[in-house]
C-alpha cells in the first residue's frame, strides 16, 4: 500500500512521522514537488483466550480513556509479526504460538499519509508474564465473550475502527458470524 514513490527523498525524520518529497510530472508536462508523510507500521492483535477476546481499557497522557485491541507501533527493524508478539506480551502479559496475519489496513485513508496497520489473530493465548507498560500507558486487559466483541463496535470509546465493518457484517449475517468464529477459534 505504498503511496510514497521509491524515488522520494526523506527531508525530515521525526519521532512518529517522516516527511518525503518527490518531483511529480503534471498533466501539462510541468513538474511539481509533492510531499507526503510516513508513519511507522503498526500491528493490532485479536487475541483469543478460550472462547473470549482480549480488549484493553487504556489511558494515555493528554487523551481521553479508550478501549482498543492490543497493539502498537513497530520498532526499527521489526517485522509486523515481531511487533504484534512484542506488543501483546508487553500490554497484556499474554503470548501465543498460533499466529495468523488477518488483514492490512490504511487507518488514515489519505493520499498524503502512508501507514500500514497489520491485523493478526493470536489463538490459544496464555498468560506468561506480567505487563511491561511504557511510562505513558495505563492498560487493563479484559476478556470479552465473542458476542460482546461483535457489539464492541458500538462502544463510544472503542478504537480500531478498521475492524468495525467486519464486526457489523458478522452481526448481521449468520454465515459471516460462523466464518469469523471459525477463523478466530479454530487452531491452525
Amino acid at each position: 500500500m505504498n503511496k510514497i514513490p521509491d524515488t522520494a527523498t526523506l527531508v525530515f525524520k521525526g519521532i512518529a512521522f517522516d516527511t518525503y518529497h518527490w518531483d511529480q510530472q503534471m498533466f501539462d508536462g510541468s513538474t511539481a514537488t509533492f510531499e507526503a508523510i510516513k508513519k511507522r507500521d503498526s500491528a493490532t492483535i485479536i487475541a483469543v483466550v478460550g472462547d473470549s477476546i482480549l480488549v484493553n481499557d487504556e489511558e494515555q497522557p493528554g487523551k481521553d480513556a479508550f478501549q482498543a485491541l492490543p497493539g502498537g507501533v513497530s520498532e526499527e527493524g521489526d517485522s509486523p509479526l515481531e511487533c504484534a508478539k512484542r506488543e501483546l506480551l508487553e500490554e497484556t502479559g499474554y503470548a501465543s504460538d498460533d499466529w495468523q496475519q488477518f488483514m492490512v489496513t490504511d487507518p488514515f485513508h489519505s493520499s498524503r499519509i502512508e501507514w500500514n496497520n497489520y491485523f493478526f489473530i493470536a489463538r490459544n493465548c496464555i498468560k506468561v508474564a506480567e505487563q511491561k507498560l511504557d511510562s505513558g500507558e495505563k492498560i487493563t486487559p479484559r476478556l470479552v465473550p465473542f458476542e460482546e466483541f461483535l457489539q464492541w463496535r458500538h462502544h463510544p470509546k472503542a478504537r480500531n475502527l478498521d475492524i468495525f465493518p467486519l464486526l457489523e457484517q458478522a452481526s448481521q449475517d449468520e454465515g459471516e458470524r460462523k466464518k469469523l468464529q471459525e477463523l478466530l477459534f479454530t487452531t491452525n
